[in-house]
C-alpha cells in the first residue's frame, strides 16, 4: 500500500490526522461498515458514522459485528496516536458490552477511543459508542495491544 510507504517516518498521531483529512485514503472498512474518521489528538480519536441497513441481522437490529468494529478502531487509532514514527501495535485482546440496540432509528452516531495505559511494549484502550441525538450509551470496549519497533 503506498500510504503505509507514505507514513513510514510519521508519528502515530501524524498518520491519523493525514487519514482523518483525508491526505491518506482511508481504510476500506471504513466504507463497508458507515463510518469515517473525526477527531484526532495524542491518545484519543473520534468516529462518527451511521449504521445502514446492510448491517441488519436476522432479528432485525444491526449486527454487534459494527459496534464491535467501530470500537476497535477507535481504540486501536487512539493507541496508533502514541506511536513514534518506526513504531507499530497490534491488538491482543478486545472486550466489549452490548448495551442498547442500534437501528436505522438510532441515527448518527460517535465512537470515542481513549487510550488508559500506555507503556514501552503494552497499551490499553476503552471506548464508547453512543447515539449523538439521545446521548445514550450503546456499547463499550477495553482493549490489550502490543507495541513493536517495525
Amino acid at each position: 500500500m503506498a500510504a503505509l510507504a507514505e507514513a513510514g517516518g510519521m508519528s502515530g498521531l501524524e498518520f491519523i490526522r493525514a487519514m482523518f483529512s483525508g491526505k491518506l485514503p482511508a481504510p476500506p472498512i471504513t466504507a463497508t461498515m458507515g463510518f469515517t474518521g473525526g477527531d484526532a489528538s495524542e491518545g484519543a480519536v473520534t468516529f462518527n458514522g451511521e449504521a445502514g441497513e446492510h448491517l441488519y441481522n436476522p432479528i432485525g437490529v444491526v449486527h454487534g459485528g459494527f459496534a464491535m468494529t467501530i470500537l476497535d478502531s477507535a481504540m486501536g487509532c487512539a493507541v496508533h496516536t502514541t506511536l513514534a514514527a518506526g513504531e507499530a501495535y497490534t491488538t491482543l485482546e478486545t472486550k466489549v458490552n452490548f448495551v442498547r440496540p442500534i437501528t436505522l432509528e438510532t441515527g448518527r452516531l460517535r465512537c470515542d477511543g481513549v487510550v488508559v495505559h500506555r507503556g514501552a511494549k503494552i497499551a490499553t484502550a476503552e471506548g464508547r459508542l453512543v447515539a449523538e441525538q439521545s446521548g445514550k450509551l450503546l456499547a463499550h470496549g477495553t482493549t490489550t495491544c502490543l507495541v513493536f519497533n517495525r
